[in-house]
């Protein structure tokens, strides 16, 4: 039986959000990927990327994906969790992913400062062309996608709870 419930998708897509309100729903604990990464690094992500680079920062959080032991958790991944496809497979062994899809529109509207935010991207690349680069991926790993635009937390957490229950 699977115990966690693995949240991805695009920065702003709401993980954390979610997660914290959908892990009390649920009774389970929740972890986010990203403050682990803060944690281990001792500052903050965009600082990780303007000092060390993307590669630097993707081999970090996949040690941080490939570290993760728990059960019983609610996780909210980083945006580019699903380059690795190891650390994806992990999380499937005893997790349900769930992508939590929201269109690039809404993904820039919830975002205050692309440039400060801590995402793993090319520069110069658009946060349109990165959702084309990393949409088949969240596709391709989730067990369940939750379409999320114009969706209250509530309802995001009522679809998930629905849709998880035929695999949790």
């Amino acid at each position: 039986m699977k115990s966690n419930i693995i949240l991805i998708g695009m920065p702003a897509c709401g993980k954390s959000t979610v997660g914290v309100v959908l892990a009390k729903t649920v009774n389970k604990g929740f972890l986010d990927t990203d403050l682990l990464i803060q944690q281990r690094e001792g500052r903050r992500l965009q600082e990780i990327i303007d000092a060390e680079g993307n590669d630097y920062f993707r081999r970090v959080e996949r040690s941080v994906l490939m570290d993760f032991k728990g059960s019983g958790q609610v996780v909210a991944t980083g945006g580019s969790a699903v380059y690795f496809d190891d650390a994806m497979e992990h999380f499937r062994r005893d997790g349900v992913v769930v992508y939590l899809k929201v269109s690039p529109e809404n993904i820039l509207d919830r975002m205050s400062n692309i440039r400060t935010r801590g995402i793993s991207m090319d520069k110069g690349q658009t946060i349109e062309e990165l959702y084309l680069e990393r949409a088949p991926l969240y596709e391709k790993y989730a067990d369940i996608t939750v379409d999320a635009d114009g969706c209250t937390v509530e309802q995001v957490i009522e679809k998930i709870v629905y849709s998880s229950s035929f695999l949790i």
